[in-house]
Order: C-alpha cells, then sequence, then structure tokens
C-alpha cells in the first residue's frame, strides 16, 4: 500500500468521524453511558477541526454550518491537494 493511498483513507476515514460527530449530536446522550464516551472520543477528534469553521461561519438561526463547511474543505481543497502532493512526490 503507497503511502498516498495510505493517506487518502485516513482523511476518508476523520471524515467519517466528522459525519459520526454531527449525526449523534442530534439526539440526547446520556452523560454515563457508552455512548457518551463515543462521542467524547469523537468530539476531542473532530472538534479541534471543526473549531476553525465555527469561529469562520456564523451560525444560521439554530443550525451550525460549521461541520458541513469543514467537510467540503476537507473532501474538495485538502484531499485534491495533498492527492496532487503525494503524486507529485512519487509516494
Amino acid at each position: 500500500m503507497s503511502v498516498g493511498l495510505l493517506l487518502m483513507r485516513l482523511l476518508d476515514f476523520y471524515a467519517l468521524l466528522i459525519f459520526v460527530y454531527v449525526i449523534m449530536s442530534w439526539f440526547p446522550i446520556r452523560s454515563d453511558g457508552i455512548f457518551a464516551d463515543i462521542y467524547r472520543v469523537i468530539g476531542s477528534v473532530a472538534e479541534p477541526y471543526i473549531g476553525i469553521f465555527r469561529r469562520i461561519v456564523p451560525i444560521a438561526g439554530a443550525i451550525d454550518f460549521s461541520p458541513l463547511v469543514a467537510l467540503i474543505v476537507l473532501r474538495w481543497i485538502i484531499q485534491p491537494v495533498l492527492f496532487r502532493l503525494v503524486t507529485t512526490l512519487g509516494l
């Protein structure tokens, strides 16, 4: 497995974590269950990246579009740029 393919799969997995984090935030989670632990772990991984966009994207009413913008940037800007860089370097 090449480094480029591994990097792309890691970014795919990170996008999936962000998606799961957002979906889990829609449901009430008790603070003492296994789902709360999973939510906290995923949040500790996803929130630093989403937080960048929370400072930039304003909240529209009760809807926070920053995770959507974060996923769009990850998929359409970061992944292609990294893929181009990896293929250019021959990794």
